[in-house]
């Protein structure tokens, strides 16, 4: 069978990854597609780059209609990744929601949406957010038409939805879009990387977003960890004195973390709004507790 030669070829040419295609070949031969599917999701976990397009197209096509729908949509959008050209990338996708629709199961919508909210993310990276936005309302509604979702399509529209936000500087829109895509992710899937970036990015849109005054949720929350031991762990004691309305503090920081603070042109460029913030929560702060002593 093709397919079985087409792995019996990838272990030839990667043989670090031959109990992989054995695995698969057997798997397959059985037809025991349950337990394909649980091993093709390990291998996607740990793989990358144009192997996963060449197992895609040379494999799992050949049963892709005894694969729950969901699941065909994640490993389509991991495989979508894997295209340097994201226009290749959105046909490949736009092919994967056909496929989906003519099955004609019950619930794809929820397959379709994963795979649409990929390529409205596709489109941000290409500048167009009107073509983002415009695919998000749709989600949007599309997800208030359903119950019962699985959380990673949750994830993945409020994800798609902060760099929206985050690409159009708003910060107050981004923050809760972002904390919202945290409510549907585990932390501990996310690289190191990723989370120092989102905890980072977080952290800033905190402090420039407007009627952001609540800090306790950010500092409770376990992404912010990965602020700790690195070159922006400043931001962490800004968020801090932010938190605890201390001006004092946060001047302190201001000069000895200034050549950091220059460093950041969102910061520097709305200096005066986060003087009249942390203005604003030092103010509440001494009332706080006047209010406490008296009581």
């Amino acid at each position: 069978m093709a397919v079985v030669e087409f792995l019996e070829s990838q272990r030839n040419v990667k043989p670090e990854l031959a109990e992989w295609y054995d695995a698969f070949a057997d798997l397959y031969q059985r037809k025991l597609w349950h337990q394909l599917t649980v091993k093709l999701d390990q291998f996607f976990s740990l793989q990358a780059g144009d192997a996963l397009i060449q197992l895609y197209n040379n494999f799992i096509t050949d049963f892709e209609t005894k694969i729950n729908p969901l699941k065909l949509a994640h490993f389509a959008v991991i495989v979508s990744r894997q295209y340097s050209d994201r226009e290749a990338a959105t046909s490949y996708l736009d092919t994967v929601i056909e496929k989906i629709q003519a099955t004609r199961e019950l619930r794809i919508e929820e397959p379709i949406l994963y795979v649409k909210l990929q390529i409205a993310a596709f489109k941000l990276e290409k500048g167009d957010q009107k073509g983002c936005i415009n695919l998000l309302d749709d989600g949007k509604a599309t997800l208030d038409s359903m119950t019962d979702i699985d959380p990673s399509v949750y994830a993945s529209y409020h994800w798609v939805s902060s760099q929206y936000h985050k690409s159009r500087q708003e910060f107050s829109e981004f923050y809760k879009s972002a904390l919202l895509y945290l409510a549907y992710t585990s932390v501990q899937s996310l690289s190191e990387t990723f989370k120092l970036d989102l905890a980072f990015d977080l952290s800033l849109s905190a402090l420039l977003g407007d009627n952001i005054y609540n800090f306790g949720e950010l500092l409770s929350h376990p992404i912010i960890k990965s602020l700790f031991g690195t070159k922006v762990e400043w931001i962490y004691y800004m968020l801090q004195a932010f938190n605890d309305g201390d001006l004092v503090r946060y001047q302190d920081l201001c000069q000895v973390h200034r050549d950091a603070l220059v460093s950041q042109p969102a910061l520097v460029a709305h200096e005066k709004k986060l003087m009249e913030k942390i203005n604003i929560l030092c103010l509440m702060e001494i009332i706080f507790r006047f209010i406490s002593s008296r009581g």
